[in-house]
């Protein structure tokens, strides 16, 4: 009898191990998940105060990852982050191009992404997000501000032709209104960057969700959600991710 529940034993140990591996997330190499900056192009090593950032940029400036400078080029149509053309298909709406300036002040500024960097083997940077989870509100007016601007990829981290310094389209790609290659907002939000963000459920102020804007003044709202996708990453591991299959399988092997 003691030999058949030590089998047993063995056995529900082996499945919920590989149940529960099968839900946790990829290891990180990186420990720290909160108040960090990425290890990337123009990031700064550590968060600090950077009274001077740059219009869209402000509301991280009681604490930053970026550079007054880096804020600025942020804000210019082909700047030297990464001589990117927001312009390559025709002049980008205003209203549009102040999502991507943003975009880019959270991606450059922030520093409560922790819970979603990744190691990366690229020779511009070595660390990136991944499946940021934006807030609803945030993707939906992105999507509809840049509807009816042109874009010829639906993917911008690669494909370009870069032969003349700045992203061009590649042959044979035609220039259509953003709506045809990101026909939704989802579609926008999580394929231009390669699944850096990932549209969450959630609403703005639910503290469960990235928000893009938000008033400096009320607080920045971002480091709650980082506390709470870092806790949750911290407790992860088969038994923490499956207990009612630890349950239901304690139940069997004492039946």
């Amino acid at each position: 009898m003691a030999q058949r529940i030590t089998i047993q034993l063995l056995l529900l140990l082996a499945w919920v191990a590989a149940v529960g591996g099968a839900r946790t997330p990829t290891v990180r190499a990186r420990t720290e998940l909160l108040n960090v900056c990425m290890d990337a192009k123009h990031h700064k090593e550590k968060p600090g105060p950077e009274d001077k950032l740059h219009e869209q940029c402000r509301p991280w400036r009681k604490n930053a990852c970026c550079s007054t400078n880096t804020s600025q080029e942020a804000h210019k149509d082909v700047s030297y982050l990464y001589n990117f053309n927001w312009n390559h298909c025709g002049e980008m709406a205003p209203a549009c191009k102040r999502h991507f300036i943003q975009d880019t002040c959270l991606y450059e500024c922030s520093p409560n992404l922790g819970p979603w960097i990744q190691q990366v083997d690229q020779s511009w940077r070595k660390e990136r997000v991944l499946d940021v989870p934006l807030c609803k509100e945030d993707c939906e007016q992105w999507w509809k501000d840049c509807r009816t601007s042109n874009t010829c990829k639906s993917n911008w981290h690669k494909g370009w032709n870069w032969t003349s310094g700045s992203n061009k389209c590649p042959v044979g790609a035609t220039c259509r209104p953003f709506y045809f290659y990101f026909p939704t907002p989802t579609a926008l939000c999580n394929e231009i960057w390669s699944h850096s963000f990932k549209v969450s459920n959630y609403s703005r102020g639910s503290g469960r969700c990235i928000q893009m804007w938000f008033d400096p003044a009320q607080g920045n709202p971002n480091e709650e959600v980082a506390r709470f996708y870092a806790a949750a990453m911290s407790g992860a591991g088969p038994w923490a991710a499956c207990p009612v299959l630890l349950s239901l399988g304690l139940l069997w092997l004492l039946s």
